[in-house]
């Protein structure tokens, strides 16, 4: 699929597999992980509009963009166009280069404050977010949504419209609604053919677990490029695969001395990034993510949620790799 890779304003990305934001998981550490690993977008975990939460620890840490390449993108998420294009102004001043606007998140607690996916049944609202985000920023402003609010009620196609007349630069379509969740298959039909209604980039998102998933997806929806969210938990490499299978080299899947080095070195940014005791604790997730399909996986991860120390942690997982490859050697 010798097809040119999409540009969002000024930026060419350097390929067609980018990484979906994802809350609890995007954070800096895992952002330039997959970067280094080939993802041609990171962007960061939802920052919320609400001008309350700008200057919570939490929020402080989503900002930081130390040593993060470009383009840099932050997500933001609210129901209000004024304290919207505030939060925009304000990410840009902090570094951001691409602002994406979140209108595909279902969780409750934020659909419940008329946000994320919320936003979808109000298609004036929508129209109104996205001028005053577009108008308050001179750095491309994207668009996340999902395919509508409930199976009776999908609207993606007009919202992409609304999008592109409001000057988005580029739009992720999950290929659900919101009222399907996670469940039953993405709707790959639907993303064809809001594909097909705009003339900006369209990125799909929604079951893309695989190369060969990716290619597939490619091919049927003419995308310009495929968003992966929790496929990439656990394996980073998963873009770089894509990329290679694109060009038609061999898949490069990373061998297992590598995928160790990989995640130590990942571990070893958390506890830095976090500080030791928070970095133990939130690196325990990804590493059950990299080890859940090796042998030995259960009890493995019984015993890293047991240690306190971030030595502790990395001693082990460097333990548990040079066991695995005994045992492989050995059979």
């Amino acid at each position: 699929m010798d097809l040119p890779t999409p540009h969002i304003g000024p930026f060419r990305l350097a390929g067609r597999a980018l990484l979906a934001p994802m809350a609890g998981v995007t954070d800096l550490p895992f952002r330039r992980l997959c970067r280094r690993m080939g993802a041609a977008l990171a962007p960061s975990e939802m920052l919320s509009a609400d001008k309350r939460l700008w200057d919570t620890d939490l929020s402080r840490r989503r900002r930081d963009h130390t040593d993060e390449p470009s383009p840099r993108v932050v997500q933001i998420a609210g129901g209000d166009p004024v304290t919207m294009a505030e939060a925009a102004r304000r990410n840009v001043d902090a570094g951001a280069e691409i602002i994406d606007i979140n209108m595909g998140c279902p969780a409750k607690k934020v659909c419940n404050r008329d946000a994320g996916s919320a936003l979808l049944r109000d298609e004036p609202l929508v129209a109104s977010i996205l001028e005053s985000v577009v108008g308050a920023v001179s750095v491309p402003v994207t668009l996340k949504i999902r395919t509508g609010w409930d199976p009776a009620t999908r609207n993606g196609v007009r919202v992409a419209r609304l999008a592109a007349d409001a000057g988005v630069q580029a739009l992720a379509v999950h290929g659900r609604t919101r009222a399907c969740r996670f469940a039953g298959e993405a709707e790959y039909d639907t993303v064809a053919e809001i594909k097909q209604s705009v003339d900006i980039p369209v990125f799909a998102n929604g079951d893309i677990d695989s190369v060969e998933k990716a290619l597939e997806v490619l091919r049927a929806t003419a995308v310009d490029a495929v968003m992966i969210g929790r496929a990439a938990q656990g394996r980073p490499w998963i873009f770089r695969e894509i990329d290679a299978r694109l060009a038609g080299r061999a898949t490069a899947t990373p061998s297992h001395d590598e995928q160790r080095d990989i995640m130590l070195a990942h571990l070893r940014d958390l506890h830095a990034f976090y500080g030791e005791g928070p970095g133990v604790r939130i690196a325990r997730k990804h590493v059950e993510w990299y080890c859940r399909e090796r042998p030995q996986a259960l009890v493995f991860r019984q015993a890293v949620m047991q240690v306190q120390t971030a030595d502790a942690q990395l001693a082990l997982v460097a333990d548990f790799f040079g066991t695995q490859r005994s045992t492989a050697t050995a059979a």
